[in-house]
């Protein structure tokens, strides 16, 4: 049974009522933006919400880890606030990943990828997925995927480490990727713990990545990453070095930190960075141009939180990374939060969407000038 909030008057007065309140009882006023920024709710009855998609219709597709849901998420009158969000899958294995092409959406769960056809004009009705690629590791230890579509047309699927620390060997720790119909999967990266984030910059089309350090070496070590990719079959170290300058106690001395690349940019230590995209809008100014915005889920193997916020990195033109801040932060108030940024997704309008997990709802941040 698909669930909408455009089903009957009745049931969607209901679900507006609900949804605006859980909206209303949110904390917004504690985020924190740089000077002409602004963050609302954008689309508030959206549990688990994680990865994000936008099709060429406009409608947002949103993946998710535990609640096993897949939603399509609209603002049809485009005032800003999707007032339409529809279960088009449920029941699934953490399909926290998806990607948008040709008209059909792209679902990763765990150990399969698949593709529903058609299915923008039949979110009530949606089709049957037809499954692009199975046989993929049904390990659950970071065995949930982001999904990307890149410049070459090929499907980027990467398969996590189904452990803390250990030396499975592939497909485990790489970013692969396939054709659209699922034939020739082949390792693209190495190294990599578990990525949830990557995109291309669009001024030389490289792969950039986020990735999550190990735990358990204590609070500040190792760093998490931002990795740049700069040609196929690049080691970025895992399990043998971390963030570039920490050997492994178990396995470093297997490869040395010489042998592997370090981060483009080492990011907090146990932050948590996951989805992250290349800034491309108009509405943002001139100086967000090409610059990345990167949702830190926040810590857990850490005495003192951190993380729980969107952050920015500045790029210059040779691929050096010049500046890492806070963006928006303020979900964590002393140790406790009440909201986990996950993924983020530009709008058409230069707008930019933040899924957050815990909270069940997606913000939207503007600009307008002070």
């Amino acid at each position: 049974m698909r669930r909408t909030t455009l089903l009957a008057p009745v049931l969607f007065l209901l679900l507006t009522v609900t949804a605006s309140g859980r909206a209303a009882e949110l904390p917004l006023d504690e985020i924190e933006l740089p000077p002409g920024f602004s963050i609302d709710v954008w689309a508030a009855d959206v549990p688990g919400a994680r990865s994000m998609t936008l099709s060429d219709d406009g409608i947002v597709y949103v993946g998710t880890m535990r609640v096993g849901n897949v939603y399509a998420v609209r603002d049809a009158d485009g005032d800003g606030r999707a007032e339409q969000v529809t279960v088009i899958a449920e029941g699934l294995t953490m399909p926290n990943g998806v990607a948008w092409r040709d008209g059909s959406l792209y679902v990763a769960e765990v150990s399969r990828i698949l593709r529903y056809d058609q299915i923008g004009g039949r979110l009530e009705s949606p089709p049957e997925p037809v499954v692009v690629k199975d046989g993929l590791p049904t390990d659950r230890h970071h065995g949930w995927k982001f999904i990307r579509f890149g410049p070459d047309g090929k499907l980027y699927v990467p398969v996590g480490a189904p452990c803390n620390i250990c030396e499975p060997g592939l497909p485990y720790t790489a970013i692969h990727r396939m054709n659209p119909d699922g034939t020739d999967l082949e390792p693209y990266v190495e190294g990599v713990r578990h990525t949830v984030g990557f995109d291309w910059r669009p001024s030389t089309g490289n792969l950039w990545f986020t990735d999550n350090g190990r735990d358990m070496l204590g609070d500040d070590v190792p760093a998490d990453e931002l990795n740049r990719v700069t040609a196929p079959r690049q080691h970025f170290g895992y399990p043998y070095c971390h963030a570039g300058d920490v050997p492994d106690p178990e396995f470093g001395e297997k490869r040395s930190c010489s042998e592997t690349l370090p981060p483009a940019r080492k990011l907090g230590p146990h932050v948590a960075a996951i989805g992250m995209r290349f800034y491309t809008g108009e509405m943002f100014p001139e100086r967000y141009q090409g610059d990345i915005f990167i949702a830190e889920h926040g810590s857990w193997n850490r005495s003192q939180k951190i993380g729980y916020r969107v952050t920015r990195v500045e790029v210059a033109d040779d691929g050096t990374v010049t500046a890492y801040e806070p963006f928006a932060h303020g979900w964590l108030e002393g140790q406790e939060a009440w909201g986990r940024p996950v993924d983020v997704q530009e709008l058409p309008d230069g707008s930019l969407l933040v899924s957050d997990d815990t909270a069940g709802v997606i913000y939207r941040i503007t600009y307008q000038e002070p």
